[in-house]
């Protein structure tokens, strides 16, 4: 009988290094690090409206000269974000002209859209919105504060497919946005153009 060769020897196998296991200390430090971001997030979050150019809820300076002032519209959703703004503010609203010192006149306010985008068979894909208010600022005689301006806001809608009802309603939010945004730029304007041209007090 042939003897059989001998088997090769088999590779030692080496031990596998064992697992790191996270430390007390390392837990301890990954706590801490997360209990100090969101204390920064929570820290920051009230400066973002400033910084996106909105102002907060009745924070409108206006000269003491000037004050009260009436909102002269008809139905319209910018004299209502305007008196949203102004309300619990500093800044007294007169509940007729003739107590007023400044009157805010919505002159005119329009809707409008154009197409922006279509494909290949005509399909309309997106839209772009349009909103203008034009408005001023006049004395209790009549005396022009505040010469007439126009504002012109623009947003593109997509043209999703949805039913009807799911467009209009999103199209009357964008619109309401538009309102609250002019309602932002009417006051903003207002306050630099009055106190810049108003009477020093004594």
């Amino acid at each position: 009988m042939n003897a059989r060769a001998p088997s090769p020897p088999r590779p030692s196998q080496r031990p596998r290094p064992p697992r790191a296991r996270a430390t007390g200390s390392a837990r301890a430090r990954s706590r801490v690090c997360s209990s100090a971001l969101s204390l920064l997030v929570i820290c920051l979050l009230p400066l973002l409206p400033l910084g996106c150019g909105f102002q907060l809820r009745g924070v409108v300076e206006i000269p003491e000269a000037l004050n009260p002032i009436y909102i002269q519209a008809g139905a319209s959703p910018v004299r209502e974000a305007l008196l949203d703004q102004l309300t619990g503010g500093a800044v007294q609203l007169a509940p007729t002209p003739a107590e007023a010192k400044l009157i805010v006149r919505i002159l005119s306010e329009r809707q409008a859209s154009r197409v922006v985008a279509v494909d290949t068979t005509g399909r309309v894909l997106a839209y772009e919105l349009l909103y203008y208010v034009t408005y001023d600022a006049i004395a209790p005689d009549g005396a022009e504060l505040v010469p007439a301006q126009t504002l012109e806001l623009m947003r593109n809608f997509d043209n999703p497919d949805v039913e009807v009802l799911g467009k209009q309603l999103e199209e009357a939010m964008i619109y309401q946005d538009f309102a609250r945004d002019a309602a932002d730029r009417i006051l903003m304007r207002l306050r630099v153009t009055l106190i810049d041209t108003s009477p020093s007090q004594p």
